[in-house]
């Protein structure tokens, strides 16, 4: 197997992070040839440092790039991304950008014949058809990176998914997960920012807190592996060490475990469909000792059924979802609302939304930007 070249966007971000690490491991069978990053430009200048070969974007044009890093950055803003994702020199591009930024340079690198390895699930939640109709016709891939799709595409391995009773999704359950319902309303960020097993960014740790994390995850399976949102069930799993579980027509079921490190699954996206040695720290059984399941709190937390709502009705739905969730989450980290009022916010705009039921891009895209503006009026009346 030769070198993955690798175009990591979102670099500054604990999944860049944990991308750079991989490429430490294992530098025979992965090269970082392109390197983003939004405002975190110190971190950014020290990936450059260690990756003197990679091209360098920065998205953020009010931040002053140090002078040891100016003459590295030829690429800028958001062509600057789609110009990076589209290098002649990569193959794979690693997309961890929060948010709906990397869903133009996504479909870029996909015309111009690359591999995709998806970490940003608003990828597929917004555009999760045409992303997948578009690899399709390209003949490039779209490997998983989230830890839950990541388990789910190793426990398939390219089985028909008509050999698929369900796809089971774990959730930790969050820092709430015990906690009773009538004390979510005084919950504060920082008690929402503590991740029990994951060190994340604030958004997907807010996402986790709400259940929104795991609802956005049924919709990406969806369009990952082809099977109606039926399929897509979550369990609690508060060890997280089981990513996730395929159960098979016949009864059995398949599961992917490992400890909660992010560079199992990029690396496995970089090496696929091979497996090679690395540094990692490997499961024990005897410390283990339990793996504890529990059903999640449906009514206490609504996320995951707004979530299977959305992406049923499909269109716009899914996108629309998405962008209420952010600038709802927003708010909660500028301590403008309490914490019920994300889900809150969110079922109002999709219950307000003018059905698009095969939408374009466009359409996609400005069905973000009405919901943006929904949830922001929401908000302004709380």
């Amino acid at each position: 197997m030769r070198k993955r070249r690798v175009v990591v966007l979102g670099a500054t971000g604990s999944i860049g992070q944990s991308a750079a690490k991989v490429a430490r491991d294992i530098p025979d069978r992965m090269e970082i040839v392109g390197l983003s990053g939004n405002r975190n430009l110190a971190k950014l200048e020290a990936l450059a440092a260690e990756f003197p070969n990679a091209a360098l974007c920065t998205t953020c044009p009010k931040t002053t790039i140090p002078p040891a890093l100016e003459p590295r950055v030829r690429h800028r803003g958001e062509q600057g991304l789609i110009d990076l994702a589209t290098l002649p020199d990569a193959d794979l591009v690693l997309i961890a950008i929060v948010g709906t930024g990397g869903l133009k340079p996504a479909l870029a690198a996909i015309e111009a014949g690359k591999d995709i390895a998806v970490a940003s699930k608003e990828i597929l939640v917004m555009a999760g058809q045409i992303v997948m109709e578009a690899a399709r016709r390209k003949g490039v891939h779209v490997l998983p990176v989230d830890s839950e799709h990541n388990a789910i595409f190793q426990c398939l391995e390219g089985r028909d998914p008509a050999q698929v009773r369900r796809l089971i999704l774990t959730a930790s359950g969050g820092p709430f997960r015990k906690l009773p319902a009538a004390e979510l309303h005084s919950v504060t960020r920082e008690q929402a920012l503590r991740h029990p097993t994951w060190n994340m960014g604030e958004k997907i740790t807010i996402d986790s807190a709400t259940l929104f994390n795991k609802g956005l995850e049924m919709i990406e399976a969806r369009w990952l592996f082809g099977v109606e949102m039926g399929r897509v069930d979550v369990v609690v799993h508060p060890q997280s060490i089981i990513h996730s579980m395929v159960e098979f027509v016949d009864g059995s079921i398949l599961a992917q475990l490992s400890h909660s490190d992010m560079c199992f699954p990029i690396q496995y996206a970089v090496t696929w469909p091979q497996r090679v040695p690395n540094s990692l720290r490997p499961l024990d059984f005897a410390q283990l000792s339990r793996l504890d399941f529990e059903a999640p709190r449906r009514q206490d937390f609504p996320a995951l059924d707004l979530a299977r709502e959305a992406g049923e009705r499909g269109g716009t739905f899914p996108a629309v979802l998405n962008a209420a969730n952010e600038v709802a989450v927003a708010a909660f980290l500028d301590s403008r609302i309490p914490f019920p009022r994300i889900w809150e916010t969110v079922a109002q705009v999709i219950h307000s939304h003018p059905a698009v039921a095969e939408p374009s891009l466009d359409d996609i895209l400005e069905a973000d930007r009405e919901a943006r503006a929904a949830a922001e009026g929401c908000l302004s009346h709380t």
